[in-house]
């Protein structure tokens, strides 16, 4: 694992590299002119914080990861509790667009894997329309099941893709990737959750003011409902955040 940024902190075990999205493309670009492996980027949200604390072999994911932007206002909150302020909130939902539009002039190869079927042909069209030039490799829905793993790196690898943009929700999407990077010929790999949905304009992203305020995850609960046993993890973060007060954070100079 190299990190992609000069510092890198620690939460609950968890690590959150602090960047900015000009930080996060400046990365990409980098492993992408290097084209000696697949780097990895996660979007970590208080959500993946909690997931972790009870799934080691995504506790590792994390850890392993090339890049972990923090997704999520929470993060930003921790961060400046715990002691150590993160300077923006770098979300999949924002970050996939502003790749689309770097990769356009750079002349990357973007596939986009996940979602229900036909999402992601949908947001190809809506991201071609606003990045003229920009090359989609190939889309697909698929799934994270094992079974299918053969069949979707081969379609990976014949696409000749740079990024590979997996929509296949947390913890699945990290340790899909973290699980096959090995046998991707990719660049550079990230989970981006419902990204494609929001793109897509299958679900509707939260009023611009709710996202600055950090209530994006008030809007989505408002909208999908059935999520809430999924927010029950916001409040078991705060608490846990709380607790660890005493806890400098950790940086990777520390042994982060």
């Amino acid at each position: 694992m190299e990190s992609g940024t000069a510092e890198r902190i620690t939460i609950l075990g968890v690590p959150v590299d602090v960047t900015t999205f000009a930080g996060m493309l400046a990365a990409i670009a980098r492993w992408i002119a290097r084209g000696d492996r697949v780097y990895q980027i996660c979007t970590v949200s208080p959500e993946f914080v909690m997931i972790a604390q009870d799934d080691a072999e995504f506790l590792r994911v994390l850890q392993d990861a090339d890049l972990c932007v923090a997704d999520g206002a929470g993060l930003l909150l921790a961060a400046r509790y715990l002691g150590r302020a993160l300077p923006e909130r770098v979300t999949g939902s924002d970050g996939v667009p502003l790749i689309a539009q770097r990769a356009a002039h750079e002349g990357w190869k973007l596939f986009l894997l996940g979602a229900a079927p036909g999402v992601a042909e949908q947001a190809s069209a809506k991201l071609q329309a606003q990045n003229p030039g920009l090359h989609i490799a190939g889309t697909y829905a698929g799934s994270p099941a094992p079974e299918e793993a053969d069949a979707i790196i081969e379609r990976v690898n014949r696409s000749g893709a740079d990024i590979l943009l997996v929509a296949y929700g947390a913890p699945h999407q990290d340790v899909w990737i973290a699980r096959y990077r090995a046998r991707l010929s990719v660049r550079v790999a990230m989970g981006v959750g419902g990204t494609f949905d929001f793109i897509a304009g299958v679900i509707p992203r939260a009023p611009e003011w709710m996202r600055r305020s950090g209530l994006e995850w008030l809007y989505r609960l408002y909208r999908q409902p059935w999520r809430w046993r999924r927010m029950l993890r916001l409040p078991r973060f705060v608490w846990a955040v709380l607790r660890h007060r005493d806890r400098p954070l950790r940086r990777d100079s520390e042994g982060a």
